[in-house]
């Protein structure tokens, strides 16, 4: 349990602390690599990282930090409890309200949703291949909703970009609580710049 609650602490500090993802790990690079996002044309949406979706004052750690989760075995009645409480205050993450109704494009994982013959409907954006699926989901202000535009051919975590307004819509799916919601989102396949 406490590898558990160990992983689940590292994967939400994926946003607030700058750590970079793994070599060969394609999506995030731009989101969480430390370059400063391109500047937008005028009417384009205007790319963003992972960890501006994350309030500067919020710390997804502050009421565990003083934890020793070395001292707590697998099964431990404790170690149950803290994760369930880890989970509430991470699914109760806030959202950003300096992004809130921008532009914005974001790279990220898919994690599916709703599918049709046609293709992928709706599906959950997450910054870190496994997320939902592998590991716990990450804190809600680290998972955009996504409704797209059209159907998409894009399986479970496939690379894309998504592209779209930014609202706060709390969402609660069997994947994982979101705190962002696109409508209406262009979904593309992820490429990176050559270097």
């Amino acid at each position: 349990m406490h590898r558990l609650l160990a992983a689940a602490a590292a994967a939400a500090l994926i946003g607030t602390a700058g750590a970079q993802p793994a070599a060969g790990v394609p999506a995030s690079q731009p989101a969480l690599a430390g370059a400063a996002p391109a500047k937008a044309t005028p009417g384009a949406p205007r790319t963003i990282r992972w960890d501006e979706l994350v309030p500067r004052d919020w710390d997804p750690m502050k009421e565990f930090k003083d934890l020793n989760l070395a001292g707590l075995a697998d099964g431990d009645p404790r170690a149950n409890k803290l994760l369930e409480r880890m989970r509430e205050v991470w699914d109760a993450a806030p959202a950003n309200p300096a992004i809130v109704g921008q532009a914005v494009r974001l790279p990220g994982f898919v994690v599916p949703l709703e599918e049709t013959k046609q293709g992928l409907k709706e599906f959950l954006l997450v910054p870190y291949f496994g997320a939902c699926i592998h590991s716990p989901p990450p804190p809600a202000n680290q998972i955009v909703h996504v409704l797209a535009a059209r159907p998409v051919a894009f399986k479970s975590m496939d690379t894309v970009w998504v592209s779209g307004t930014l609202a706060t819509v709390r969402g609660d799916t069997y994947m994982g609580a979101s705190s962002y919601r696109i409508d209406g989102a262009a979904v593309e396949r992820y490429t990176e710049k050559a270097r």
